[in-house]
């Protein structure tokens, strides 16, 4: 209790400050009052009810008194009356944690809030017992739709009640009919990053893939097949090893690849190029001028930062984002039994030099 002196010297009991009071919403019938109307009418023109005989003068009185009282409305109410929301859920196994896959959600939200949209976010960690959760949630919540979506590409189980709802798998994919979804197109990916060798003039290229069964695994050497014949030079065998896709992975390749006598590599990943980068340097070699070097995926944090700078091409992470919300609110193409697959751009950097005559 705070005291002052009286003027008798005596203390005087100051009451305590009170907090200030929290404003109180504007309510619907606060509305109505000050455009004139009843309650019904507002409701009818909050909920957007064009064939409510209500003339524009009407609409407009009510919208200006909702302008000036800073009227919300109950989103949760509109949500029983229309059977949906505003709402888009996104189901993710660990895109939230991982930097360059959680390029995932910035474009899924971006896409969604152009078109009236918020997103409403589930990292899992890959807990089925959490998705399950969060599938009904979202479900409650009436969203318009769910992304289903994993941080790397793969074959996937749709969850039973993610058929409840509309949905789109993202960055992954379902044998079973009629599932919509959008991955990486790793056939292009592999045959663009094979590409920006041979327009250096390099003929003898490694490829040096991944040891675990992957589309990626796939795809990147179908592509690097591609981009070979295109250019009329045969496949060779030898000239693909495998490795564990990480930095231990690469480093480990680069005894095998110096016995191929090539001028340049496709790696994997942007890991596995880092690790070459060490193992080509212990034997004295130099990056480009010695053997050029391309990646996959475009981890900045690894690529962009490298010495030299890494060319790779860039896995689409934002674009499939925004192309699963498309998709879902129908303004996406849609293939009748396949993926969409989203191109893979190319990102070219220092790693690659034009080969000097011989």
């Amino acid at each position: 209790m705070i005291s002052q002196e009286k003027s008798s010297g005596e203390p005087a009991e100051v009451p305590p400050v009170k907090p200030p009071r929290r404003p109180q919403p504007v309510t619907l019938r606060q509305v109505a009052e000050a455009a004139g109307v009843s309650t019904a009418t507002v409701s009818l023109v909050v909920n957007k009810k064009k064939a409510a005989r209500i003339s524009d003068e009407t609409r407009k009185r009510v919208r200006d008194a909702i302008q000036d009282l800073g009227y919300r409305p109950n989103a949760m109410a509109q949500t029983l009356v229309s059977g949906s929301s505003r709402f888009i859920g996104l189901v993710a196994d660990a895109i939230a944690t991982t930097p360059f896959a959680g390029q995932i959600i910035h474009g899924a939200q971006d896409e969604a809030w152009k078109h009236g949209y918020a997103l409403l976010i589930a990292n899992t960690e890959g807990n089925r017992e959490l998705e399950t959760e969060a599938i009904a949630m979202m479900l409650e919540y009436k969203v318009r739709g769910i992304l289903y979506s994993t941080w790397f590409h793969r074959a996937t189980d749709i969850p039973a009640s993610l058929r409840e709802s509309d949905f789109v798998l993202v960055n992954c994919f379902s044998a079973e009919p009629g599932a919509r979804a959008v991955v990486p197109d790793e056939i292009q990916g592999g045959r663009s990053a094979t590409e920006i060798l041979l327009k250096h003039g390099h003929r003898r290229i490694a490829f040096i893939n991944a040891t675990i069964p992957a589309p990626a695994k796939d795809g990147r050497l179908q592509g690097y097949r591609e981009a070979l014949e295109a250019e009329g030079i045969p496949f060779d065998a030898g000239l693909v090893l495998e490795a564990y896709p990480d930095q231990e992975g690469g480093y480990g390749a680069t005894e095998e690849l110096l016995k191929r006598d090539v001028t340049a590599v496709y790696c994997y990943n942007d890991r596995m190029a880092m690790g070459l980068y060490d193992g080509l340097r212990e034997h004295g070699l130099s990056i480009p001028d010695d053997i050029a070097v391309v990646g996959f995926d475009n981890q900045e944090v690894i690529a962009a930062h490298l010495r030299p700078p890494l060319s790779t091409v860039s896995l689409p992470h934002y674009e499939l984002g925004a192309a699963g919300v498309r998709m879902l609110l129908g303004l996406e193409e849609e293939q009748a039994s396949a993926p969409a697959k989203i191109r893979c751009p190319t990102v070219e950097r220092d790693s690659v030099r034009a080969l000097a005559p011989a």
